[in-house]
């Protein structure tokens, strides 16, 4: 077993918003018969007992959801205590929490600051670009509410970042987002997702980029970047490929060449190898009844993390397989795991066109930075 970090959905898919692309509300329906889903104090503690118990020189804890502050102050405050209980000496222990940021309170913020809490806070770009797609149930948008939440956060001094999914909201816009988010919010943290997601029948959904989309809304992004705010600004795929360049290592899954980076664990205890990929047919075991070893050593599992180097076999001549590794199997098939992942990814030209527009630089500011 290697080290691993935990992606834990305390309130399953259960959301206070309604976005448009949400790929993971329909979730729910794994769960029927009960209208709310919460972690209970026994799981969350057969959690963190066993996730500290293995020997790892450090231990993430991500929260995700669904909207995990729908759990209240009283969850984070168990789970401090929990992993005060459990930690073995010198435990490097790590709590971070991506939210929509509409639920954050004085009180959440002040427990996040003191216990350095690493936020992620979902931000599409202005007033109206934002609430186009990120509604709650009546209908209404969710900006002025994310507004209050980040307001909290600068307050108590929470570290945070932005994470921006790119769909057809924003596409379009890429420095009037990225200058939105970088003046008109004065945030310096920033990652970038790509909406792509697949109907039934294979074909992107209407709200999804096309690959010219993702390589042109990147393209300008990086050239803002790299002319303004090369020292300034954190956009994680930049920061990304200089660390791979560094060190070699990949510190997302999407470099890597392994899918087993993390493990999800749903609000009921089970346990599945991705979110992208939770389904029934994919599921590894459940804290309540398996300790981590027989979790990891699943046969599935090992299936499942082998798909990453499963690529097509015209990956092999890209000279961007480093950085690339075929891409997220989800890219290459949907949801759908029963799909061969030696299939191209659907971004495939994007990341060609991106990677030869931002390596040549990156390589020298690599290179800057190795030599101090």
């Amino acid at each position: 077993m290697r080290p691993f970090s935990l992606l834990i959905k305390p309130a399953g898919a259960d959301c206070n918003l309604r976005c448009a692309y949400c790929f993971y509300l329909g979730r729910a329906g794994l769960y029927p018969g009960r209208r709310v889903h919460r972690m209970d104090e026994a799981t969350l503690t057969r959690l963190v007992r066993g996730f500290l118990a293995l020997p790892f020189p450090a231990h993430t804890f991500a929260f995700q959801g669904g909207e995990p502050l729908l759990m209240g102050e009283d969850f984070y405050r168990l789970l401090l205590r929990l992993q005060r209980r459990y930690a073995r000496p010198g435990a490097q222990i790590t709590n971070c929490v991506q939210t929509n940021g509409t639920l954050l309170t004085p009180g959440l913020a002040r427990l996040f600051a003191e216990n350095r809490f690493l936020l992620g806070v979902s931000v599409d770009g202005p007033e109206a670009v934002h609430d186009a797609r990120r509604p709650d149930p009546a209908g209404r948008g969710s900006h002025a509410a994310v507004m209050r939440g980040l307001g909290l956060l600068r307050e108590h001094g929470v570290e945070h970042n932005i994470l921006t999914l790119v769909s057809q909201s924003n596409v379009h816009d890429p420095v009037g987002t990225y200058r939105y988010l970088r003046d008109g919010l004065g945030e310096r943290f920033l990652q970038f997702i790509e909406c792509v997601e697949f109907g039934p029948d294979g074909a992107p959904l209407p709200y999804a980029i096309t690959p010219e989309e993702w390589a042109d809304f990147v393209i300008a992004v990086f050239d803002e970047w790299h002319a303004h705010d090369l020292r300034t600004v954190s956009v994680r795929l930049f920061d990304s490929v200089v660390a791979k360049l560094l060190t070699g290592q990949a510190n997302s899954c999407a470099m890597g060449c392994d899918c087993r980076d993390y493990l999800v664990v749903e609000h009921n205890g089970d346990v599945y190898p991705c979110d992208f990929f939770v389904r029934p047919e994919l599921l590894l075991g459940n804290v309540n009844a398996n300790d981590w070893d027989e979790i990891w050593d699943n046969p599935l599992h090992a299936a499942f993390g082998a798909r990453k180097a499963a690529f097509n076999p015209a990956c092999r001549e890209c000279p961007y397989l480093t950085f690339c590794q075929g891409d997220c199997p989800k890219n290459r098939t949907g949801h759908d795991p029963a799909r061969d992942s030696r299939a191209l990814s659907f971004l495939c030209p994007a990341w060609k066109r991106i990677y030869a527009h931002i390596l040549p630089p990156l390589r020298r500011a690599a290179e800057a930075l190795r030599k101090g």
